[in-house]
C-alpha cells in the first residue's frame, strides 16, 4: 500500500474522532466502506484507527463554542426552525434530511416554518479553518421567507456571541468566524434523530 493512501486514511480517521459523532465502531464502519474499492484489510484499518485515537488523545469535553452552539441550536428548534447537527455529508444531503424531517413532523401536527443545520463537510471546515458554514432556508423556496428565517438564525447566533459573516443574501451561506471545533462523543442522538426529538420535545404544543 503506497504511503499517499496510508496518509489519506489518516487523515480521515482524524476527522471522524475530532468530529465527535461517531462512536469507535462507527468510525471503523465509515472507513472500511469509503476504501472498500482499495481492499483494505480490517485489522490494517483497526491498526490505524488506534494509532491515531493515541495521536490525537481522548477528547473528554466540548468546546465553549460547541456548547453555545448546542444552545443556539435549541433556541432556535424552539422557533420552530428545524435545527440539524452534522446533517448528511454535504449541504445537498443536509437540504434533503430538512425536508425529510419537515414532511414527518407535518403529517404528526407540526408546523415547522424553516432549516438550518452543518454537515459533516462543514466540521472539517470548522477543524480546518476555524469557520462554522451554517445552511438556511424554508420550505417553499420563498426568498423573503428565506431572508426571515437568515436573520432569525444570526440574531440568536449573535445572542451566543459569536462573530458572523453574512452578506444578508439566500444565496450565500451564514458563517459563524473564529469557530474552535472540539466536540467529545457523548452518546447522545444528533443528525436528523436528534432533530426530530429535539423539535418534538420543545414543540409540544405546536
Amino acid at each position: 500500500m503506497n504511503q499517499e493512501l496510508i496518509d489519506e486514511i489518516n487523515y480521515e480517521i482524524q476527522l471522524l474522532i475530532k468530529s465527535g459523532f461517531y462512536d469507535e465502531d462507527e468510525m471503523i464502519e465509515i472507513i472500511e466502506d469509503e476504501f472498500i474499492e482499495e481492499n483494505i484489510s480490517e485489522d490494517l484499518v483497526l491498526e490505524l484507527f488506534l494509532e491515531n485515537k493515541e495521536k490525537i488523545g481522548e477528547i473528554n469535553e466540548d468546546s465553549q463554542d460547541f456548547t453555545r452552539l448546542r444552545n443556539a441550536f435549541l433556541d432556535l428548534t424552539k422557533g420552530k426552525i428545524i435545527s440539524i447537527h452534522n446533517a448528511g455529508y454535504d449541504i445537498e444531503e443536509g437540504i434533503q434530511d430538512s425536508f425529510e424531517l419537515f414532511t414527518h413532523l407535518r403529517n404528526n401536527k407540526h408546523s415547522p416554518k424553516g432549516f438550518c443545520f452543518y454537515s459533516y463537510e462543514d466540521i472539517e471546515v470548522a477543524i480546518e479553518e476555524n469557520i462554522l458554514p451554517i445552511a438556511f432556508g424554508d420550505f417553499e423556496y420563498d426568498e423573503k421567507k428565506g431572508l426571515e428565517i437568515a436573520k432569525e438564525v444570526v440574531e440568536v447566533l449573535k445572542g451566543y456571541d459569536f462573530e458572523i459573516n453574512w452578506n444578508e443574501s439566500v444565496d450565500e451561506r451564514i458563517e459563524i468566524k473564529n469557530f474552535d471545533w472540539k466536540k467529545s462523543f457523548d452518546g447522545n442522538e444528533y443528525s436528523m434523530d436528534g432533530a426530530l426529538e429535539d423539535y418534538i420535545e420543545l414543540n409540544k404544543s405546536d
